[in-house]
C-alpha cells in the first residue's frame, strides 16, 4: 500500500490532469478519486488496500481474472525477444500464429486476419473494407450502411421477429445503395444491453444473402466465450462476411484488435500495384507482438481450462438468481445472454417511466456497489452486469447481492 502523501498526491493529479473517457468531469472532481493499485483474479485493490469484484471485467474484456501466470509469462516471454515491430512490411511471429489460431476457430469462411488496436478500429476496418470491396466489384453504388438503432433502454415491447420487416423493407428498397449491414449478434452492447430474440440474427444473415448486401459481425463484446460460445453468431450457424474482434482477444490485457474476412472479399483487393486495389489502411501498433502473444495465451487457455464447458452452469446460476430483480419496485427489465446481463432501473415500474438523467440513478447505485465492494458501470440507467470468465458461482452471489442491496437502498432514498 502506498503512503498517505502520495495517495493524497495521486488523487489531487487525476483531478487536476486527467480528463476521463463517458464521464461528466464537473461531477467526477466533486468526489475521492478510486484509483486502482493490483489486481489479483476477480478482484481489483485500490490505493488504500480495499478489495473490488471487478463486475464489468476492467471494460467487458478481461476474461481469465487479473495476473494470470500463463499470460504474464507470456508476455515476458515475447518481452526477451521483442516488444513491437511494423506490420506494414514486415511480419513477426505471434502475429502470424495467431492469426492461423483466429481462423482455425472463426466462423467458416473467415480466411484473412487484419490487425488493428481496439473494437472501434476493428469495425472502421470492416466498414472500410465493405465499401471498398464493391467499389472493385464494379457496384460504385453501392456505398451505405445499415446499422441497428441504440434505445439505450427498453421502453418498448419486444418486437420479436417482426423486426426483420422491417429491414426487408429498407434492403428491398435499396439493394443497389447498401453495401453491409453491421450489427452486434445477439446482445446489443453500448445501445442499452438488448438481447435480441432468437432467430433474429439468422434471419438478419438470410435477408442480407438474398438481397447482396455483406454482414458485418461486431463480436467485439460477445466474441471470446462471453455469451456461452467463443463467438455469439455460433449459436444461429452465421458465418458473417466479416467478424470484428477486440476486447477478450487477449483476456484483457493489452490494446489488440482483428478484423476477419472471407476469401471472396480479400480477392478483390489483389491486382496490379498500378490498379491501386490495395487496402490503404493500417496502424502503428498493428499487430503488435506483445499483444498477440497475450492472445495466443488466452487462446491456449480456453483449452486447458475448459472455459468454454464451464461456463453453461455460471450462465444458469446467473439466470436462476437474476429473478430476484424482478420484484423490485423500480426495476423496468431484466435481460440476459451468456454472462452478460442488464437491470433498467426506472421511475415507474408500470408506465417504464425512467428516471431524469440529473438524478443519475445508474451512476448512484455503482457509487454505492463500490461501497460494498463491487466495481460496476452503468449505461445511463441501466446496471450492467459483465464479469470475468472465470467467476464462480458463490461469486456470483456476492456481484448480485451486492446489486441488490444498492438498488433498495438508492431507489428507496429518492422521492417518488
Amino acid at each position: 500500500m502506498i503512503n498517505k502523501t502520495y495517495k493524497e498526491q495521486l488523487q489531487t493529479w487525476d483531478k487536476q490532469y486527467l480528463w476521463h473517457p463517458f464521464t461528466q468531469m464537473q461531477d467526477y472532481v466533486k468526489e475521492t478519486p478510486l484509483i486502482i493499485e493490483e489486481g489479483s483474479g476477480i478482484f481489483l485493490k485500490d490505493v488504500n488496500g480495499k478489495e473490488y469484484i471487478d463486475g464489468i471485467s476492467s471494460m467487458w474484456c478481461n476474461l481469465h481474472g487479473h495476473r494470470k501466470k500463463e499470460i504474464d509469462d507470456a508476455i515476458r516471454r515475447q518481452l526477451d525477444k521483442i516488444a513491437h515491430t511494423t506490420l506494414l512490411g514486415p511480419s513477426n511471429i505471434p502475429a502470424i500464429e495467431l492469426a492461423k489460431s483466429l481462423v482455425e476457430i472463426a466462423p467458416n469462411g473467415l480466411k484473412k486476419v487484419f490487425y488493428s488496436d481496439n473494437g472501434s478500429t476493428a469495425n472502421e476496418v470492416a466498414l472500410k473494407m465493405a465499401f471498398q470491396y464493391w467499389q472493385h466489384k464494379g457496384f460504385k453504388n453501392k456505398t451505405e450502411f445499415v446499422a441497428l438503432r441504440c434505445p439505450l433502454g427498453r421502453l418498448h415491447t419486444d418486437c420479436s421477429l417482426s423486426c426483420l420487416d422491417g429491414l426487408e423493407n429498407i434492403l428491398k428498397e435499396n439493394p443497389g445503395r447498401i453495401a453491409a449491414m453491421i450489427m452486434e449478434p445477439l446482445a446489443q452492447g453500448a445501445g442499452g444491453m438488448i438481447i435480441h430474440p432468437q432467430g433474429y440474427l439468422s434471419g438478419v444473415h438470410a435477408l442480407c444473402k438474398k438481397y447482396n448486401v455483406l454482414l458485418i459481425l461486431d463480436e467485439v463484446l460477445t466474441g471470446f466465450g462471453r455469451t456461452g460460445k467463443m463467438f455469439a453468431c455460433l449459436h444461429e450457424n452465421v458465418a458473417p462476411d466479416i467478424m470484428s474482434l477486440s476486447k477478450g482477444i487477449n483476456g484483457g490485457y493489452m490494446p489488440l484488435a482483428a478484423t476477419l474476412a472471407t476469401e471472396e472479399i480479400y480477392n478483390a483487393f489483389l491486382g496490379e500495384y498500378s490498379e491501386l486495389k490495395t487496402f490503404f489502411h493500417g496502424h502503428t501498433y498493428t499487430g503488435n507482438p506483445l499483444g498477440c502473444a497475450a492472445a495466443l495465451a488466452s487462446l491456449e487457455l480456453f483449452e486447458k481450462e475448459h472455459i468454454l464447458e464451464n461456463l453453461g452452469p455460471k450462465i444458469k446460476h446467473l439466470q436462476t438468481k437474476l429473478k430476484s430483480f424482478e420484484s423490485l419496485e423500480h426495476v423496468g427489465d431484466v435481460r440476459q445472454c451468456g454472462l452478460i446481463a442488464a437491470i433498467e432501473l426506472v421511475k415507474d415500474k408500470t408506465t417504464k417511466e425512467p428516471y431524469p438523467w440529473e438524478e443519475r440513478m445508474g451512476i448512484q447505485v455503482c457509487l454505492e456497489t463500490r461501497k460494498r465492494g463491487l466495481l460496476i458501470r452503468p449505461l445511463g440507467h441501466i446496471i450492467v452486469i459483465m464479469p470475468p470468465l472465470i467467476i464462480k458461482t458463490h461469486e456470483i452471489d456476492r456481484l448480485l447481492d451486492i446489486i441488490h442491496e444498492s438498488i433498495q437502498i438508492v431507489t428507496s432514498s429518492k422521492p417518488r
